[in-house]
């Protein structure tokens, strides 16, 4: 399968699984939700969380999705772009974020100056995860 066929695929989805490297070099993975964006995948992240400080050290991952009722699934090599930490709620990243949350929500949000404030008191910043293959099937 070719990328551009798989991330159409991807797109009519929002779960994945993020399988990054720890520092002894076993797999971590994290359930995650996204939404695709210019052809790659976004992820909304923390600034403290393992998978975080994984792909800061090592951007290689690997994105899993899956799709059971159809024996459907895709295993995505990629590498991880990481934007800076929001600091501020009119910051980039805040507007990244937002852009994300009306991708996978597909609304808009209720309160968007409690989503901007959240945004910067979770230490929240923007996973963009770039595929360069892809492996498994897609029915």
């Amino acid at each position: 399968m070719e990328l551009p066929e798989a991330l159409a695929w991807a797109q009519a989805r929002t779960h994945a699984v993020l399988i990054t490297l720890r520092r002894d070099g076993r797999a971590q993975s994290s359930d995650v939700v996204y939404g695709v964006v210019d052809g790659a995948f976004h992820v909304s992240l923390t600034a403290d969380r393992a998978k975080t400080a994984n792909m800061k050290r090592d951007p290689r991952v690997i994105f899993h999705l899956t799709e059971p009722s159809s024996w459907s699934y895709l295993s995505f090599d990629a590498t991880v772009e990481l934007s800076p930490v929001c600091a501020a709620p009119d910051d980039p990243t805040v507007d990244q974020l937002a852009d994300l949350f009306r991708i996978v929500a597909g609304h808009e949000h209720e309160d968007w100056d409690e989503f901007r404030a959240a945004m910067v008191a979770d230490r929240r910043l923007l996973a963009r995860v770039v595929p360069t293959s892809v492996t498994g099937q897609a029915h």
